[in-house]
């Protein structure tokens, strides 16, 4: 596999799905940089309770993102639209930091109007394409589609739906080729530190611990490990500085 990267430098950003504040206190001690917080990650994440969000803000000094989710699907409608807006102003007015969301039209593409119309309702808000980003129907388009949404600063992806084993040299490649889908690129979904030196030199800098971040790899049976989450960090460290050459002890 060739890889050219053209990403702008940068340290790798570890983010880490927190459903309660003990995932969020763990994941600072394992020096994650910024916390997604979801409910029911068994079916895809959904919204939390706004009560969550503020239990996870008052744990810990790491930014915030949450998820607006409220059903199955990728597309919404006006009812849903409102209520997603008004759940992302309570969120923000509790200090969450952004947010992250995503809609698909009926045609499996990009719907560009709702995500835009979205983030206007929430001026100067950092924003992540949600995973049903991988969903769209034809890969090379939604990348096109995306590229200068307003606000959006991460895609997160694993090249498939069926995760990073399946999708991984796809994403590694088309990053590799475009520097700006490079720096949109957040990995994640069944990341395995195999995939990290790859990733790294195609030039990715955003990476997703969900059910990594777990000793059992379980949602229901185990929180945030501090130590899983550190060493994640370490090996993003290590690979970043290995693909730039800086020695490493």
């Amino acid at each position: 596999m060739s890889i050219v990267s053209g990403a702008p430098e940068s340290t790798p950003l570890l983010e880490v799905v927190a459903l309660h504040p003990r995932d969020a206190e763990a994941a600072a001690r394992g020096e994650a940089d910024r916390l997604l917080v979801l409910a029911r990650p068994e079916v895809g994440g959904r919204s939390p309770e706004p009560s969550v969000v503020s239990a996870v803000v008052r744990e810990t000094d790491l930014p915030v993102r949450v998820l607006l989710r409220d059903d199955d699907g990728l597309s919404t409608d006006a009812d849903g639209f409102r209520r997603l807006v008004g759940l992302a102003r309570s969120c923000l007015d509790l200090g969450a930091a952004g947010v992250s969301f995503g809609f698909l039209d009926h045609d499996l593409e990009v719907d560009r109007g709702t995500c835009a119309a979205l983030a206007a309702e929430l001026p100067a808000t950092p924003w992540t394409f949600h995973r049903g980003f991988d969903a769209a129907l034809e890969a090379r388009r939604a990348w096109r589609d995306v590229a200068d949404l307003p606000g959006l600063d991460g895609v997160a992806s694993a090249g498939s739906t069926r995760g990073l084993a399946s999708g991984g040299d796809e994403l590694v490649e088309r990053a590799a080729r475009d520097p700006r889908t490079a720096a949109l690129v957040l990995a994640a979904g069944g990341l395995t530190p195999e995939h990290v030196p790859w990733l790294i030199r195609a030039g990715v800098r955003q990476f997703a611990l969900g059910e990594e971040a777990r000793l059992d790899g379980s949602w229901t049976r185990s929180s945030v490990d501090a130590g899983a989450v550190r060493a994640w960090r370490l090996l993003l460290d290590d690979a970043y500085h290995r693909a730039l050459g800086i020695p490493v002890d």
